[in-house]
């Protein structure tokens, strides 16, 4: 079992169900082994707030992996197995990143290039070259260039759609969320290529 010391690494131990339509859950395996997903968003030398890791931590949670056996495989695999019902390796462990801080291209991508693992980055494309905060495309072309890294869309910005919902009439809000996963797909697709051939996931804040 993973140690405590994850926290405040969102540490997911149910078991990831992926569908494309209701008619595929039906189809999933229930009893499939459970696989933990750890999501980052920002790095640093010193936790500057509540959602940075520091680099020692993150280098300590992959040397814990390392020393207990767990196999880091690329998310969309794990997605991919679950919809097919195939075989994962023993213990095996997801890797994510949220949003396209900098500190992705700075902090992370060093220690990810040493232990040669997978990771899944989810972009907003409105903050990319954008926002100081924020990485650029040339950055991004190069996380992907390194083969490990697997660059999807999470919305255009980062809206709460909670609050959207509330505050648009049903058809405004439907226009609002077709533009932010349509707009969030386009911009990657322009500027590093079709991200999504095989992809099957986009995350939302809902």
């Amino acid at each position: 079992m993973i140690s405590r010391r994850f926290f405040p690494i969102i540490f997911i131990l149910a078991t990831v169900l992926i569908c494309q339509n209701a008619m595929a859950a039906d189809r999933l395996n229930a009893t499939a082994q459970p696989v933990p997903i750890l999501l980052y968003h920002r790095f640093g030398p010193t936790p500057a707030d509540s959602m940075t890791v520091t680099d020692d931590v993150f280098l300590s949670h992959l040397e814990y992996l390392k020393a207990n056996g767990y196999t880091v495989i690329p998310l969309k695999q794990l997605v991919e197995s679950i919809l097919r019902k195939d075989p994962k390796p023993a213990k095996s462990v997801a890797i994510v990143a949220d949003d396209g801080h900098k500190s992705i291209y700075t902090n992370m991508l060093p220690i990810v290039r040493k232990y040669r693992i997978p990771v899944t980055l989810f972009i907003y494309p409105s903050a990319i070259s954008n926002a100081s905060y924020a990485m650029s495309w040339e950055e991004l072309r190069e996380l992907q260039k390194s083969g490990l890294f697997d660059i999807q869309s999470h919305t255009f910005w980062h809206p709460n759609f909670k609050k959207e919902k509330k505050r648009l009439g049903t058809q405004e809000y439907e226009q609002f969320v077709r533009m932010q996963l349509v707009k969030s797909k386009a911009k990657p697709e322009k500027e590093l290529g079709d991200t999504d051939r095989h992809a099957r996931v986009a995350i939302w804040h809902l």
